[in-house]
Protein backbone atom coordinates (compact mmCIF):
# COMPACT_ATOMS: atom_id res chain seq x y z
CA UNK A 1 0.00 0.00 0.00
CA UNK A 2 0.79 3.32 -0.80
CA UNK A 3 0.28 6.27 1.17
CA UNK A 4 -2.74 7.73 -0.83
CA UNK A 5 -4.37 4.35 -0.47
CA UNK A 6 -3.62 4.50 3.49
CA UNK A 7 -4.78 8.10 4.03
CA UNK A 8 -8.08 6.83 1.82
CA UNK A 9 -8.71 4.28 3.87
CA UNK A 10 -7.90 6.20 7.41
CA UNK A 11 -10.28 8.49 6.16
CA UNK A 12 -12.98 5.44 5.50
CA UNK A 13 -12.55 4.25 8.92
CA UNK A 14 -12.78 7.77 10.52
CA UNK A 15 -16.30 7.56 8.52
CA UNK A 16 -17.32 4.14 9.98
CA UNK A 17 -16.65 5.13 13.15
CA UNK A 18 -18.32 8.10 12.81
CA UNK A 19 -21.75 6.57 11.79
CA UNK A 20 -21.39 3.67 14.08
CA UNK A 21 -21.18 6.33 16.95
CA UNK A 22 -24.18 7.98 15.86
CA UNK A 23 -26.08 3.99 15.90
CA UNK A 24 -24.40 3.72 19.18
CA UNK A 25 -26.14 6.91 20.62
CA UNK A 26 -29.26 6.12 18.96
CA UNK A 27 -29.15 2.52 20.65
CA UNK A 28 -28.34 5.00 23.91
CA UNK A 29 -31.29 7.02 23.31
CA UNK A 30 -33.90 3.87 22.64
CA UNK A 31 -32.03 1.90 25.50
CA UNK A 32 -32.81 4.96 28.51
CA UNK A 33 -36.30 5.76 26.75
CA UNK A 34 -37.11 1.77 27.19
CA UNK A 35 -35.71 1.32 30.57
CA UNK A 36 -37.60 4.46 31.82
CA UNK A 37 -40.73 2.66 30.29
CA UNK A 38 -39.70 -0.46 32.51
CA UNK A 39 -39.53 1.43 35.44
CA UNK A 40 -42.47 3.58 34.95
CA UNK A 41 -44.92 0.53 33.43
CA UNK A 42 -46.24 -0.55 37.01
CA UNK A 43 -46.80 3.10 38.32
CA UNK A 44 -50.19 4.75 38.63
CA UNK A 45 -51.39 6.86 36.75
CA UNK A 46 -52.22 10.06 37.77
CA UNK A 47 -53.92 13.44 35.63
CA UNK A 48 -52.58 16.74 35.70
CA UNK A 49 -55.53 17.64 38.03
CA UNK A 50 -54.32 14.94 40.28
CA UNK A 51 -50.60 15.86 39.99
CA UNK A 52 -51.29 19.66 40.94
CA UNK A 53 -52.85 18.38 43.86
CA UNK A 54 -50.01 16.08 45.54
CA UNK A 55 -48.10 19.15 44.76
CA UNK A 56 -50.31 21.24 46.24
CA UNK A 57 -50.88 19.22 49.69
CA UNK A 58 -47.22 18.92 49.99
CA UNK A 59 -46.40 22.59 49.67
CA UNK A 60 -49.47 22.74 52.83
CA UNK A 61 -47.93 20.17 54.56
CA UNK A 62 -44.49 22.14 54.40
CA UNK A 63 -46.32 25.42 55.01
CA UNK A 64 -47.76 23.78 58.36
CA UNK A 65 -44.72 22.69 59.59
CA UNK A 66 -43.09 24.98 62.31
CA UNK A 67 -39.48 25.44 61.29
CA UNK A 68 -39.27 28.13 64.13
CA UNK A 69 -39.43 25.80 66.78
CA UNK A 70 -36.03 25.49 68.00
CA UNK A 71 -36.15 21.99 68.86
CA UNK A 72 -36.22 21.04 65.59
CA UNK A 73 -32.50 22.00 65.34
CA UNK A 74 -29.09 21.17 66.95
CA UNK A 75 -27.66 24.74 67.32
CA UNK A 76 -24.14 25.01 68.24
CA UNK A 77 -23.14 28.49 69.45
CA UNK A 78 -19.70 30.51 69.53
CA UNK A 79 -18.34 33.90 70.66
CA UNK A 80 -16.99 36.23 68.47
CA UNK A 81 -14.36 38.53 69.01
CA UNK A 82 -16.54 41.42 70.60
CA UNK A 83 -18.15 39.03 72.93
CA UNK A 84 -21.16 38.72 70.48
CA UNK A 85 -22.83 35.39 70.58
CA UNK A 86 -23.70 33.88 67.03
CA UNK A 87 -25.33 30.45 65.97
CA UNK A 88 -21.58 28.81 64.44
CA UNK A 89 -23.61 25.75 62.66
CA UNK A 90 -27.35 24.46 63.16
CA UNK A 91 -28.99 21.24 61.65
CA UNK A 92 -32.45 20.56 60.65
CA UNK A 93 -33.01 16.97 63.00
CA UNK A 94 -36.48 16.45 63.10
CA UNK A 95 -36.47 15.71 59.19
CA UNK A 96 -38.62 12.54 59.86
CA UNK A 97 -41.28 14.33 61.32
CA UNK A 98 -41.64 16.36 58.13
CA UNK A 99 -41.40 13.77 56.27
CA UNK A 100 -44.35 12.28 58.01
CA UNK A 101 -46.48 14.66 58.04
CA UNK A 102 -46.35 15.05 53.83
CA UNK A 103 -46.72 11.41 54.38
CA UNK A 104 -49.86 11.93 55.98
CA UNK A 105 -51.30 14.81 54.34
CA UNK A 106 -50.50 12.87 50.58
CA UNK A 107 -52.51 9.83 52.20
CA UNK A 108 -55.27 11.66 52.43
CA UNK A 109 -55.29 12.04 48.83
CA UNK A 110 -55.51 8.38 47.87
CA UNK A 111 -57.83 5.48 49.03
CA UNK A 112 -55.95 2.83 49.98
CA UNK A 113 -56.86 -1.31 48.84
CA UNK A 114 -55.43 -4.24 49.53
CA UNK A 115 -53.50 -6.20 46.99
CA UNK A 116 -54.29 -9.31 45.64
CA UNK A 117 -52.39 -12.20 45.92
CA UNK A 118 -50.98 -13.38 43.15
CA UNK A 119 -50.26 -16.60 44.19
CA UNK A 120 -53.11 -17.78 45.98
CA UNK A 121 -54.49 -16.87 41.96
CA UNK A 122 -51.51 -18.65 40.35
CA UNK A 123 -52.45 -21.83 42.49
CA UNK A 124 -55.99 -21.60 42.27
CA UNK A 125 -55.93 -22.02 38.18
CA UNK A 126 -53.70 -24.88 38.13
CA UNK A 127 -56.51 -27.03 40.23
CA UNK A 128 -58.81 -25.99 38.16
Amino acid sequence: MNEIDLKTKIEGLEKAIQEHKADASRYEDQLKQTAKQLKDLHKPELTPTQMDDVYETIEKAVDEYDFSDTDNFEIEYGIDYDGKVNCESHEFINESDLVQMIVDKVCTLFKEVEELDTTEDDNHKSVE
